[in-house]
């Protein structure tokens, strides 16, 4: 990390050095991107100073606390030699930080969709279950949550569910909850009490405006059809629900959770762009898949990544091998602790990466 921290540093200071060449500045093209290079890397170089100068100072304490004979002195430097440690070390964690290359999309609202799996009607519930979690998390975190889509079942599960979470930082937080999640505990329909297993597929998709994905409307197939489920008579007795095809991919999205057409139509070609963007990037990644692939931000969404042991009060999370025993709060949509360690984890791993290829 210090070799490449060191590199920055030294072409911070070139670049420093060009923008006062007469040269340079008598070309503004040239002028912008050099000052464009030498602000994105301020930051980090003046964080790396400061934690240069801090391991200095610690370096002075040491020689001092094995060379002085007189305590009043020892005291005094073993107790500033114990402050400067832990101010490096948050320096250290901040640099690391600013090292990780930014996702672009992170800061992006984010599209979800819930799809019961194995397990029959209990499969339903969970995904009913899962959407009210990630619907409570979103309350918590001051998000705005859009239902798009829904299938219910009969006993109150959904057989599939899609909806948008609107607030800054809402993709970046919840693209690690992409996967299977899985189940285990006693339906209300066992008899015997039997625990069974049931599982439910979570994917994440940032939303994309249509700047950043041009769609040719002639690829486009569109369908109009009466919704079903929510919305009472009115919706389900007039064509409002919007159903669109994808042709050169098959990709398809709907919409039928508002009242008019044209509201559907805007929601489900969002949820279009979404699903166009995201085949794009897996697309991209699969190509270089051993440099980019992580164990906890994409990957492959076929792999459960965490199990709910209803019994035990106990909830996995088999990428980090994290285990809590309080199910019922993370259920509630208490997801704050597996979000951190999940980030962390990301990070530390893409920090690995990055200095490797630097």
């Amino acid at each position: 990390m210090c070799e490449k921290l060191g590199k920055m540093k030294a072409r911070y200071e070139e670049v420093t050095q060009l923008l006062g060449d007469p040269s340079v500045i008598g070309s503004p093209e040239r002028y912008r991107a050099l000052a464009k290079e030498r602000s994105e890397l301020e930051e980090i170089v003046v964080i790396y100073s400061r934690y240069q100068k801090i391991k200095r100072e610690i370096e002075g304490n040491r020689e001092i606390l094995q060379e002085t004979k007189d305590a009043e002195l020892h005291s005094i430097a073993e107790s500033e030699l114990k402050e400067l440690e832990e101010a490096a070390a948050e320096l250290e964690r901040e640099l690391r930080e600013l090292l990780v290359p930014k996702d672009p999309n992170d800061e992006k609202n984010a599209i979800m969709e819930i799809r019961a799996g194995t397990g029959g009607e209990e499969a339903g519930l969970f995904a009913a279950d899962l959407f009210r979690m990630y619907t409570r998390f979103s309350e918590r975190e001051g998000w705005r949550v859009d239902l798009m889509d829904s299938s219910p079942t009969g006993r109150g599960g959904l057989k599939e569910v899609v909806f948008s979470v609107n607030g800054k930082g809402a993709y970046g937080t919840l693209k690690y909850e992409s996967g299977v999640h899985r189940v285990q505990r006693v339906p209300e329909t066992e008899a015997s009490g039997r625990i069974h297993t049931s599982a439910a597929s979570v994917v994440v998709l940032p939303e994309v405006e249509e700047v950043e994905l041009a769609i040719n409307p002639n690829d486009l197939r569109i369908d109009v059809f009466r919704a079903g489920g929510r919305g009472g008579q009115n919706v389900n007795k007039v064509e409002t629900a919007i159903r669109i095809t994808h042709i050169p991919t098959g990709v398809v999205a709907q919409c039928q959770d508002e009242r008019s057409q044209y509201q559907n139509r805007v929601k489900a070609m969002k949820f279009l762009r979404a699903r166009l963007y995201d085949k794009l990037q897996a697309e991209q990644d699969a190509e270089i898949t051993a440099q980019r692939r992580t164990m906890v931000k994409r990957g492959d969404r076929s792999d459960k990544i965490r199990t709910y042991n209803f019994p035990q009060n106990r909830v996995t999370d088999h990428r980090i091998g994290l285990t809590l025993y309080n199910l019922n709060t993370i259920i509630d949509g208490d997801l704050s602790a597996f979000v951190e360690q999940l980030h962390l984890a990301d990070t530390t791993e893409r920090l690995k990466a990055s200095v490797d290829v630097g």
